[in-house]
C-alpha cells in the first residue's frame, strides 16, 4: 500500500535550500519514491492554516519511506534542510483502490 510523504517547508536561506532540492530527488527515487506535488500554488479551503512549500511524495509502501528516510544518502541532506528551512513532516499511509 502505497505511503506519502508531506511536507510543508518554512525556507530561510534560498541558496542553500537550492542545494538540497538539486540533491534529493536522486535518493527518492531510488526507494521508489516520486514527486506528486512539489512547492505548486496553495489555497486553503478551511480552517487557519497557512501552509509555506507544500510537498507531497509517494512511495510503494511506509518501509520504502522510512528507509529512505534514515537511509545514509538523505541524512548528508538532511542536514542541509535543517540548516535552512523549518519543516513539518508527516507520514501517512495510503488507502487500497476502491
Amino acid at each position: 500500500m502505497a505511503a506519502y510523504l508531506i511536507a510543508d517547508v518554512d525556507i530561510t536561506d534560498m541558496a542553500m535550500f537550492d542545494e538540497y532540492r538539486r540533491e534529493v530527488p536522486a535518493t527518492e527515487a531510488r526507494y521508489g519514491g516520486h514527486y506528486l506535488a512539489r512547492g505548486g500554488t496553495t489555497r486553503v479551503l478551511e480552517g487557519d492554516w497557512e501552509p509555506h512549500r507544500l510537498v507531497i511524495i509517494e512511495f510503494p509502501d511506509m518501509a520504502a519511506l522510512t528507509a529512505w528516510y534514515d537511509s545514509p544518502e538523505y541524512a548528508r541532506l538532511k542536514e542541509i534542510r535543517v540548516r535552512c528551512a523549518h519543516t513539518r513532516i508527516i507520514a501517512l499511509e495510503g488507502v487500497l483502490p476502491a
